[in-house]
């Protein structure tokens, strides 16, 4: 989970975390460090995929969860849970002893019995480290899943016919917007109808790059109305003044929000021009109320 943007460069904090065999640690690390946003990034998704079901008349969209990690976006968009009670669950001492297979045996059951959303969903999976890929797939959040990086090559000839029918696709945390390069990889195997993409970046990581990409394939983007929410807390006075730079430099007003002491995300959405209608006609509720 990429979040900070440095030149061309990207640091992630989940350097020992992140491609392990199973999500013990992965979710343990959030927990720690006061992640909220895919807390309320989740319920704008749900609200969007809602809504490019209904323009489009699907019964069951397919959606793409890019930089998956261990599947908590889908989780939270497909399942009756809360961010709250995975961490809660995650904290268990019971889980220290167990081998990754007993993990996932366990997490594949409690999903199992979990009651899911609607519309349902078919999700495709994508992330550059395999284990967590994997484990998403074992355990049943992800219909397919690809360990690929889109930033240095082509998709593989699976996931580029995954790519041609996905209706959505979703990323939380701000892999810099989806990277310019993916991004036009992705768009360009999609084929002539392209996905709404609904992202939630940390203020500061908005990409012109991006932008540029999108319009070059026909999308319009927006910044929905949503109050800017809490990412995670910061681990410094170092990281808080990096973050406030950066958000301040995109034009953002930082006091109360930054200045607080964590990183702060909104969200983007972007749509075929044909499809960009307002989101003031939208069913479902864009935000939700803060998970403390």
């Amino acid at each position: 989970m990429t979040e900070e943007p440095q030149a061309e460069a990207f640091v992630t904090i989940f350097d020992d975390t992140y491609d392990q065999p199973d999500c013990r640690a992965y979710f343990r690390m959030m927990d720690a460090l006061g992640y909220r946003n895919q807390h309320h990034a989740t319920a704008a998704f749900r609200a969007g995929l809602d809504a490019v079901a209904r323009v489009r008349g699907l019964d069951a969209p397919r959606m793409l969860d890019f930089a998956s990690s261990y599947g908590i976006v889908t989780l939270l968009m497909r399942h009756e849970t809360t961010l709250a009670e995975v961490f809660a669950r995650y904290r268990d001492p019971a889980f220290d002893g167990l081998s990754p297979g007993d993990v996932i045996a366990r997490d594949r059951d409690w999903l199992a019995c979990l009651p899911r959303r609607t519309p349902p969903l078919h999700v495709t999976g994508l992330d550059i480290m395999p284990n967590a890929v994997a484990y998403g797939r074992a355990v049943g959040l992800f219909d397919e899943g690809y360990a690929e990086d889109l930033e240095t090559s082509d998709p593989s000839d699976g996931l580029a016919a995954a790519l041609g029918q996905v209706d959505m696709i979703v990323e939380c945390g701000s892999v810099a917007q989806l990277m310019p390069r993916a991004l036009d990889r992705v768009l360009a195997a999609c084929g002539p109808r392209k996905p709404w993409i609904m992202t939630s970046p940390i203020r500061g990581n908005e990409r012109a790059a991006a932008a540029e990409v999108l319009r070059a394939h026909g999308m319009v983007q927006e910044q929905l109305p949503v109050p800017p929410f809490v990412h995670r807390r910061f681990e410094g006075p170092e990281e808080q003044a990096r973050a406030i730079a950066n958000a301040r430099a995109a034009g953002h007003q930082t006091d109360g929000v930054e200045t607080s002491g964590h990183f702060h995300a909104q969200v983007l959405l972007a749509r075929p021009a044909d499809e960009a209608t307002p989101v003031t006609n939208w069913s479902h509720p864009l935000a939700v109320p803060p998970l403390d």
